[in-house]
């Protein structure tokens, strides 16, 4: 995988609230599956031994974190002193500045592929980067929770310290599982934005039995419509036409893959030191979100992203 050093890096789609110690790439260790949502009762956005990569739509309080952002650092280390949107010297080295190139990558390929796809305009959606807590439109978050997506005000949530945890802890280390976790978040706010969150959620409240299987149908989705950015990855090109990505190896979708198996319900289930349950599945299987992570890479069609069509996904798959 390479970036291209020329592309612009627009900041403005990123929120740093980590506040003075933000910044530098820096990343330092947390512990697996510790916090939670603060205040908010949590039944999608976590599996049972502590999930990872979500939505979360419930109400609650707004207390606890930081909140308010500031760019400064994160401007300076990606753009230009002159302050455009070119590339600062050895930006794309930087941890901040290549998940910033990373969100532009997966916006402008939701900007295209929206309307064609489903006849519907995208509306871009900011990353709120954080440090360890971070309040929300949802509720009070900290890092334990993972990356999530917030309906209640269109952001995505993301401690960057939780790429070390998916490294060391995981047995995701590959650089690819980067932009796959973004991908993935940002299919929620897809989802978000065509309906479908809303629709599964009254589909929950109607037929309770069937809330963890809807959950798992919509991370699925999520999963396919990252896979069908990463085959449309290296067409995506800034305002100027540079190509974000100037690279996009076998290898690279291949960690995603790996990936996208590192973090299923049965896998972290086992890892939590219990047995297999599927009754508890919220994201589904490692097998399942490999495959339709594949789904929508070889299709390099989000329309083909259908989890919820009828046999698409069973419970316990």
């Amino acid at each position: 995988m390479e970036l291209n050093d020329k592309a612009e890096i627009d900041t403005s789609q990123v929120e740093d609230a980590r506040g003075s110690g933000g910044g530098g790439g820096g990343i330092g260790g947390l512990p697996i599956g510790g916090g939670g949502l603060t205040g908010i009762i949590v039944t999608v956005l976590l599996a049972l031994v502590g999930g990872y990569f979500g939505i979360n739509n419930l109400g609650g309080s707004s207390s606890g974190g930081s909140s308010t952002a500031d760019n400064t650092t994160i401007n300076k280390e990606c753009k230009a002193s002159d302050g455009s949107n070119q590339q600062a010297a050895n930006a794309t080295k930087l941890l901040d500045c290549r998940n910033v190139l990373y969100i532009n990558s997966i916006q402008a390929y939701w900007a295209a592929e929206l309307p064609k796809a489903f006849n519907k305009q995208y509306e871009k959606a900011p990353t709120k980067i954080f440090s360890q807590q971070v309040s929300t439109g949802c509720g009070a978050a900290d890092s334990g929770v993972g990356p999530f997506y917030c309906p209640a005000d269109n952001k995505v949530y993301i401690d960057l310290t939780f790429y070390q945890q998916l490294a060391k802890e995981l047995g995701a280390p590959g650089e690819f599982a980067q932009p796959y976790v973004l991908a993935h978040e940002y299919g929620h706010h897809v989802q978000d934005l065509l309906g479908t969150e809303a629709k599964m959620r009254q589909e929950q409240e109607a037929n309770p039995d069937q809330a963890n299987l809807q959950s798992v149908k919509l991370e699925l989705q999520a999963d396919c419509y990252a896979g069908a950015w990463a085959k449309g990855a290296t067409g995506v090109a800034d305002s100027k036409g540079e190509k974000l990505f100037k690279s996009l190896t076998d290898a690279d979708i291949q960690e995603g893959i790996q990936t996208a198996g590192q973090i299923g319900d049965d896998t972290l289930q086992q890892r939590g030191g219990g047995s297999i349950n599927p009754a508890e599945f919220t994201h589904g299987t490692s097998a399942d979100r490999q495959k339709w992570f594949r789904t929508g890479y070889d299709s390099g069609d989000p329309a083909k992203c259908d989890t919820f069509a009828s046999g698409a996904v069973k419970a316990g798959d």
